[in-house]
């Protein structure tokens, strides 16, 4: 496939002039900005920035496009990456448990065209959701996995992404604590849901924990995971309005539709090289 856009995302210290040397090194070469958004964090007095150019008319080729911009972005101490559009589809593999909700939407919407993506394997430490893989056709690998082979069993996860060359992982419900290692292999390319009830109510059974207290809001949280997995860089989130007169199945049945959404959302901001990930947070530049 042949790139036909370009997308830089870059941080560099608060400086004048970057905005403006930077489109003009996209003008001169014969590239038309497409999409260009900024954001300077006072405190830290950094500066953040997402443009997108089309490479129709650009004189210089997609493959020597990092080494051309190279110098410009020495010039700014800046910390920066380059993707292209079109070149080919980032791969995502799926990884769920026994809840189907976000699997099943993250499918739909591929089929729908709403991401851009392809998944081609979903892993799972259950046989629950089998059949919904056959259904997409996409190869399911069961990989179970319990205190006594973790370890062991991570390995062949691994393994099985680097087979497949995965860009991204999704972990859509997926109910297993990653170990650092494993998060190691993937810094920035492992995206995770859960409720926001954390801190407050953990365990097995938040929802009813959040109903005996009375809660007004319930939401959804997704994020980069991390060694420390439901503290990572957070990407996504959304909150629905709740009350006394919602039993527990209606929080659950909330609480599912929040998780899928904001799920969603995150991997596709992540698709359209979207965010910019710094120190413990992001950056999101939508739409």
């Amino acid at each position: 496939m042949i790139p036909t856009k370009a997308i830089l995302l870059l941080s560099c210290t608060d400086t004048l002039g970057v905005v403006s040397r930077i489109s003009h090194f996209i003008f001169e070469r014969g590239g038309n900005i497409i999409d260009l958004d900024q954001h300077v964090d006072q405190e830290e007095h950094r500066f953040f920035m997402r443009v997108e150019w089309s490479l129709e008319s650009f004189s210089i080729p997609a493959s020597d496009l990092h080494e051309a911009f190279t110098p410009l972005a020495k010039e700014f101490k800046a910390d920066w990456k380059i993707e292209l559009n079109g070149k080919k589809k980032t791969k995502v593999a799926i990884f769920v448990s026994k809840y189907s909700h976000c699997m099943i939407d993250l499918l739909w919407r591929k089929e729908a065209g709403e991401i851009d993506c392809e998944f081609p394997v979903i892993i799972s430490n259950h046989p629950d959701l089998e059949h919904i893989a056959k259904n997409h056709q996409i190869p399911f690998e069961l990989i179970p996995v319990n205190k006594e082979n973790k370890a062991e069993q991570e390995k062949k996860e691994v393994e099985l992404l680097k087979k497949h060359k995965i860009d991204l992982v999704v972990l859509a419900r997926y109910m297993q604590i990653l170990s650092e290692s494993f998060t190691a292999e993937f810094p920035n390319q492992i995206i995770n849901i859960h409720h926001s009830f954390l801190p407050a109510f953990i365990g097995g059974n938040p929802y009813k924990q959040a109903q005996d207290r009375g809660v007004k809001i319930i939401g959804a949280t997704s994020h980069y995971a991390t060694k420390d997995l439901d503290e990572g860089p957070i990407i996504q989130q959304d909150v629905t309005g709740v009350s006394h007169r919602d039993s527990l199945n209606d929080l659950v049945c909330k609480g599912r539709d929040l998780e899928r959404i904001v799920l969603s959302r995150a991997v596709k901001l992540h698709l359209e090289h979207r965010i910019l990930v710094y120190g413990k947070k992001t950056i999101v530049f939508e739409k």
